[in-house]
């Protein structure tokens, strides 16, 4: 029989589209939700203006140079962090619990889809807390290196850094009950961010200061700073961080592929 016009043609859509509706459904879920929204934008901006403004009242030592250029780097490595550790291990502990990572690692998405269609949700909304965060912070006066080098070496960091805190995220809520993943990620986020070297650089915290550095938060806030601070004038400290983000990312991962159980 010959085709005709209105004989349905099944079949599976093709595996980029199959994950570009993942990543698309995952991002507005993502955005819809109050607490994530919270986390990934509303959290870095309120820590951004707190900081900028409360700088110099408390005459914090930022070794001459200016607040709102010393945080605003930071800021958008908290904003990675609280992305792709914190909303992601929520997300996915629950989801866990509720059956869904079980049913859709099954369909015709599969389990590389889902995993891809979910890193690639998160780049979408990193984008977003991107362009917020770098819009308060121009509008407090930050003036960051523009040249390529540095925008390059900035966006690289962005990568490690979600690498790494994706593979940690995917590992939390892998291995313990959805309540529990709630309590740790949520704990985990506010040490990070008082001692873990993210927003305050390194130095700040004394000689603790050369501890932290080995934390994926150190790293990548380290990282971030040396990228928009100093452009392509990149030295040992910035391609040590990118070293560590990569290695807590291959720890991340391997550990997860081992760990992780979907239901």
């Amino acid at each position: 029989m010959s085709t005709g016009t209105f004989v349905p043609a099944p079949g599976t859509a093709p595996l980029s589209r199959r994950v570009l509706a993942q990543a698309s459904m995952e991002a507005r879920l993502m955005l819809r939700n109050g607490e994530q929204l919270l986390l990934a934008v509303v959290i870095p901006v309120i820590v951004l203006v707190g900081a900028v403004q409360g700088a110099d009242r408390i005459g914090l030592d930022l070794s001459g140079q200016r607040a709102v250029d010393v945080f605003t780097p930071g800021v958008l490595a908290l904003a990675v962090m609280s992305t792709s550790f914190t909303s992601l291990a929520i997300a996915t502990g629950f989801e866990r619990r509720y059956g869904v990572i079980k049913r859709l690692g099954s369909s015709p998405l599969t389990r590389g889809g889902l995993l891809g269609g979910k890193v690639l949700a998160l780049l979408a909304v990193e984008v977003l807390q991107v362009l917020v965060v770098g819009a308060v912070g121009l509008a407090l006066g930050w003036d960051p290196r523009t040249d390529a080098a540095g925008l390059g070496a900035a966006l690289l960091t962005l990568a490690l850094g979600t690498a790494a805190f994706a593979s940690l995220g995917l590992l939390l809520a892998g291995a313990l009950r959805a309540e529990a993943t709630l309590a740790a990620a949520n704990l985990v986020y506010l040490l990070l961010l008082a001692g873990g070297a993210v927003v305050l650089p390194a130095d700040a915290y004394g000689g603790f200061g050369s501890v932290v550095t080995w934390l994926p938060s150190g790293a990548l806030g380290e990282a971030m700073r040396a990228s928009l601070e100093r452009g392509g004038e990149l030295g040992s400290t910035t391609v040590t961080a990118w070293a560590v983000l990569l290695a807590w990312a291959v720890v991340g991962t391997v550990a997860t592929s081992r760990r992780f159980q979907w239901e």
